[in-house]
């Protein structure tokens, strides 16, 4: 095989080897980042007052037994206007979404890199529900709704980590 051929295979299969590598490494850090000033539905922003808090808590749990002094910095930003968007009470639960950017970093192993939008909308969030939940007159201002989409989207990216 000559080297015009052999060098491009090498490197692809590099590349498909360090994408596919599993990042189920050590996690140092979690971070959620929202700006509550700019959502601009009031209510909104006075019910997801704590959902950094509640996110990177729920992430922490999720991951408590990979937490480490070492390893990979896990940052999420949430997008402010989606909050706001879907908060308002004249657009349905369907359209509701939980949406915001991943970012996976790690200084010290280069196959731990991700960045990545992710969107979590109710049709996912439906198994996080407390059984009993009659998911038909759920706002997106109750806690049950609250509670569901922060657990589906910290399990989504939980999921990602582990692929």
């Amino acid at each position: 095989m000559s080297r015009n051929i052999l060098y491009p295979a090498l490197f692809a299969l590099l590349l498909a080897t360090g994408a596919n590598a599993a990042m189920d490494g050590m996690i140092k850090e979690i971070e959620v980042q929202v700006d509550l000033t700019a959502v601009t539905n009031p209510a909104a922003a006075a019910r997801y007052a704590n959902l950094g808090a509640d996110l990177q808590g729920a992430l922490a749990a999720r991951l408590v037994d990979r937490i480490a002094e070492d390893g990979m910095r896990v940052s999420v930003d949430l997008s402010e206007v989606e909050l706001s968007n879907s908060f308002q009470e004249a657009v349905g639960l369907a359209d509701s979404k939980l949406a915001g950017t991943v970012k996976i970093s790690d200084l010290k192993d280069n196959t731990h890199f991700d960045t990545y939008e992710l969107v979590v909308t109710i049709d996912q969030a439906l198994p996080f529900f407390a059984e009993g939940v009659y998911t038909v007159a759920l706002t997106a201002s109750s806690d049950d709704y609250y509670k569901a989409m922060v657990a589906a989207f910290a399990d989504a990216v939980v999921l990602r980590l582990q692929k």
